[in-house]
Order: structure tokens, then C-alpha cells, then sequence
């Protein structure tokens, strides 16, 4: 037994030492190709880092030669208006009080006429007309209304008068024309380019004519003028010189009465709602004959875009009064309605 144990145990250890070089060799292979994906991993990294940091440096540099993108704050800054804001707001505060004064200087200018550089008008004097009324404008040339060279001696006087129309609702027509070439021989409208010369229209024509007026002649006075009144002429110069350097003067035939709420009647206002449960109208001259002073035109001419207009001329002309610190002048002589011999107006 003793010599048959060695022999058996000799035998063995050959086959495990014959066996373990064949084991291993797949264990080195996978060492190897483990050692090869290692690799290739790092040099991924490191190449991701390479380029990663240059990236990072490339926009670092970029960044730096870039110009600075302004906020609107920098850009106030840099022009010295950092205080733009409130600058706005006194700016629209002046501006404010400058119109409900009346003294704003337009950006619009008219070519002044009718008056020498420096020298005040007494009265410019507006006498509404219409594209059918060619014989009522004959007769006033040839009653109160002075033509030709009187129109001009009058006119160095301080007094301006002229016929105020628009234009028709088809531009350049016939009856465009015609008051085009009436002018050229008499010289003696204004011819308002931006109002629509229709009867629906008419309590529109106060703005542009008031507007248009004080823009092109420098008056104490702007008078309107219904072209169904014989005028005293001597007698309306006689009266606005009396009120001469007056501020504020809203002059008239001054009335009130009832606002006619039935469509269809003479006379209707579709706005009689707004005139409260006893339906009158308020204060107000009437539409034959009135006369603004020069700031009361003028403050017309800069807020005629959001000036309320009612069915009637008149009434819109004083609810544009009601809410300034004007002076109403209530004179009898400039009543129209009855000829009386102190009047300066009547009934044609």
C-alpha cells in the first residue's frame, strides 16, 4: 500500500498541472481585450476633455470681443436721459395746461394774409354758405358784404370777411368747380378742403372753421355768420371795438330751450337723452350770428378731434363753452330775430 499511494498521487498532479495552462488562456485573452476597451475608453475621455476645455476657451475669448448687448437702462445711461420717464411727464403736464389755455403753437402753419407783419386784426367774419345759395351770396355783395376793392380797404381796416363752404362729397365735381371758379373771379371764400359741405354735417363746420380761421389770420375776434341775415356791418365793427382786449368773450344771442326728442320733427336731437329728465338745452348763443375772442377759436382748433358735436351748430359750440372760465356776453343787438333799429342783424 505504502508504494502504491505515491505512484496514484504523482499521476494526479501531472493532469491538474497539464490542465491549468489551458485554463488560463481565456482569462488572458479577456484581460487583454478588457486592458484594449479600457484603453479606448480613457483616450475617449481625454479627448472629450481636450475639447471640451478648448471649446470652453474659445467662448471665452469670444465673449470677451462681443459687445456688450444694452439694456434700455445702459442705453438711457449712455445718452443722458436717464431721467427720460419724468422728463415725459412734465413734458405732457406743460402741454396739457398749454391747451386747456388755449396758447399752443400749431406745427401746422397757414400763409397769414389779409393784415400787415405785426399788425392785429379787429374781426375775421365767416359767412356760412352752401353749394345752392349763388343768388343769396349775389345779394350780400351787393347789400352789407363789400366786393372787390372795397373788400380790400376793408380788409385795412382789420376786418376779414369771406364765405365758408367745404367741399362736396364727390371730390372735384361739378359743384367743386364751380365754387372754385365763383373764387377766382370775387376772392372771397374759404373754402374749408377738409369738411364735407352737407346739411348733416353742418355742426362739424364749426371746428373746421374756427380751426381754419385762427390758423390763417391773427384777429381778436372770429365771428360766424348764418347767410340768411342782413348784417349792419358798421354796427357789429362799432360793437367788437367796444369790446376790444377782452379775454374769454363768448358772445351771442344767448338762449335755451327744449330739446326735441321726437324723431322726425323739426329740429330733432338723436343725443336728447343726455340733456336729463327735463329736456332744455343748456346756455347757449344762437346760430345766426356769434363771436368768439381769439383764445376761445383757438382752443376750438386744438382739441377739435375730441370736441363733442350735437345735431345743431349752436348747441355744440356752447357745450364746448361750458367747460372753460369763458365770459358770457348775452347782447340783445346781436339777437336776429326781429328787426329793431339797434340791432346789428336781422332776419333776410
Amino acid at each position: 500500500m505504502d508504494q502504491t499511494l505515491p505512484t496514484t498521487s504523482s499521476k494526479s498532479d501531472r493532469r491538474s498541472k497539464s490542465k491549468t495552462p489551458q485554463a488560463s488562456k481565456p482569462s488572458l485573452v479577456m484581460a487583454f481585450f478588457s486592458c484594449l476597451a479600457w484603453l479606448y475608453v480613457a483616450g475617449r475621455l481625454w479627448q472629450d476633455a481636450e475639447t471640451r476645455t478648448l471649446l470652453a476657451s474659445l467662448l471665452k475669448q469670444n465673449s470677451a470681443q462681443r459687445p456688450k448687448t444694452l439694456t434700455v437702462e445702459d442705453k438711457l445711461t449712455v445718452l443722458g436721459c436717464k431721467d427720460l420717464e419724468r422728463r415725459i411727464v412734465e413734458a405732457e403736464m406743460e402741454l396739457t395746461l398749454a391747451k386747456s389755455q388755449g396758447y399752443l403753437k400749431s406745427q401746422f402753419k397757414f400763409k397769414q394774409s389779409g393784415s400787415a407783419p405785426g399788425k392785429k386784426l379787429l374781426a375775421v367774419i365767416g359767412v356760412y354758405t352752401s353749394f345752392g345759395s349763388r343768388l343769396r351770396r349775389n345779394i350780400f355783395r351787393v347789400s352789407w358784404m363789400p366786393k372787390g376793392d372795397a373788400l380790400s380797404k376793408l380788409e385795412e381796416r382789420g376786418i376779414i370777411i369771406r364765405f365758408v363752404i367745404g367741399r362736396s362729397a364727390n371730390r372735384g365735381d361739378s359743384l367743386d368747380r364751380n365754387i372754385d371758379e365763383e373764387n377766382r373771379v370775387t376772392k372771397d371764400f374759404l373754402i374749408l378742403d377738409g369738411h364735407e359741405e352737407a346739411q348733416e354735417e353742418l355742426p362739424k363746420k364749426a371746428k373746421f372753421f374756427f380751426s381754419t380761421a385762427v390758423q390763417m389770420w391773427d384777429a381778436e375776434f372770429y365771428v360766424k355768420v348764418d347767410d340768411n341775415i342782413d348784417l349792419d356791418l358798421e354796427g357789429l365793427i362799432e360793437l367788437l371795438q367796444s369790446r376790444r382786449g377782452q379775454e374769454s368773450a363768448y358772445m351771442g344771442c344767448m338762449k335755451s330751450g327744449e330739446v326735441v326728442a321726437e324723431e322726425g320733427r323739426p329740429w330733432y336731437e338723436p343725443e336728447w337723452w343726455k340733456f336729463g329728465d327735463q329736456k332744455s338745452y343748456f346756455r347757449h348763443a344762437a346760430g345766426s350770428l356769434f363771436i368768439l375772442t381769439k383764445n376761445l377759436a383757438k382752443y376750438i382748433y386744438i382739441n377739435s378731434a375730441s370736441l363733442k358735436t350735437y345735431a345743431h351748430d349752436d348747441t355744440s359750440v356752447g357745450s364746448w363753452m361750458m367747460g372753460l372760465q369763458a365770459t358770457y356776453i348775452d347782447d340783445s343787438r346781436l339777437c336776429c330775430v326781429n328787426a329793431r333799429q339797434d340791432k346789428v342783424c336781422s332776419l333776410a
